[in-house]
């Protein structure tokens, strides 16, 4: 609540005094929202990133209009519960494209070729503001997180998802870098740099191409790694526990993946030099990484010395959802 003053000494009026209850234009409260292929997440945070409330329900499956419908009753149900109106922000596994204004390469197709930020608009009579899922990670992550430097958001900060896909975000001086095309950070979707013969054959991206970064760098993309080099079919969580007890044929999966995750993360230095690169995702979850791979980064790296840090990210899954609230962080 803000309370302001007049006495009014040079026009004589006797005193004015203005209230501003601040809730009620819906600034004391960011609400965020993590729209997923299985789930939808909901967080309401106040001005200092304390969390006031967070829910989860399934996502409607291959219904859109039931998809808006359930995103706007946890919207509304929140803040029923709080008993105050919140700005909202929403992380979407696709783009906004800056032609149509409809949704874009996202892995829940339901959405594409959806006006989702317009529809939710209407259906709840405020402004949206929607990015990327992978902008919403690296945003919690510099805001908050393990992208910090001395208690302050680094200067840039790369965010990269290796999970069921490899997505990626950019944020620079605390803000969510979208692009011209709305794609900035689409790092999955780039050719793996500098390829060998233990590269070899590229395979085939769900894209449309072959080689993506995706299908190295992704949990399914270690399996299928791991099965092609051995034959023995385990996902990415079982390989990283058994290459920790010793077994050498997953010990030497994960050594291509280092090598690989070192070259693809060498080309995002070279481009864009971030302070700290923070890793989601399940695939984040191995120890060994954060020693292994910005040794293995060295001599890919366009500089005499490398100051960027190789960080584990801090919120956990938790990460976009409150990226997506932060979409209205002031200042």
């Amino acid at each position: 609540m803000t309370i302001g003053i007049d006495f009014g000494a040079t026009k004589g009026d006797e005193m004015m005094i203005g209230i501003d209850f601040g809730g009620t234009k819906g600034d004391e409260m960011m609400i965020g929202i993590d729209f997923g292929g299985t789930k939808i997440e909901i967080i309401a945070l106040d001005q200092t990133g304390r969390e006031l409330l967070r829910r989860r329900r399934p996502t409607p499956r291959r219904d859109y209009a039931g998809s808006v419908e359930a995103v706007a009753v946890l919207v509304e149900s929140a803040e029923a519960e709080l008993g105050m109106r919140g700005t909202l922000g929403v992380g979407t596994p696709g783009a906004i494209s800056a032609a149509t204004g409809d949704i874009k390469n996202a892995n829940s197709t339901v959405l594409n070729g959806r006006p989702f930020r317009r529809d939710l608009e209407a259906r709840l009579g405020r402004e949206v503001r929607m990015a990327n899922d992978a902008n919403c990670f690296a945003l919690s992550e510099a805001i908050d997180g393990a992208g910090m430097i001395d208690g302050r958001p680094a200067n840039i900060v790369f965010g990269a998802i290796l999970g069921t896909g490899c997505g990626g975000g950019i944020v620079i001086e605390g803000r969510a870098l979208t692009g011209a095309n709305a794609i900035a950070g689409e790092w999955g979707h780039n050719p793996l740099p500098l390829p060998r013969a233990a590269d070899l054959p590229l395979p085939a991206c769900h894209c449309g191409r072959s080689g993506c970064i995706e299908t190295y760098l992704s949990g399914p993309g270690m399996a299928r790694d791991h099965l092609f080099a051995t034959g023995q079919a385990l996902d990415a969580a079982a390989i990283g526990a058994a290459a920790q007890r010793g077994d050498p044929a997953c010990a030497a999966t994960l050594a291509r993946y280092e090598e690989r995750l070192a070259r693809a993360l060498a080309h995002v230095i070279n481009l864009i030099d971030p302070d700290v690169i923070v890793l989601g995702g399940g695939v984040s979850n191995l120890d060994r990484l954060y020693a292994a791979v910005p040794r293995l980064w060295t001599p890919y790296v366009f500089s005499d010395r490398i100051q960027t840090r190789l960080s584990r990210n801090l919120h956990g899954d938790s990460s976009g959802v409150r990226g997506a609230a932060w979409l209205w962080r002031r200042g």
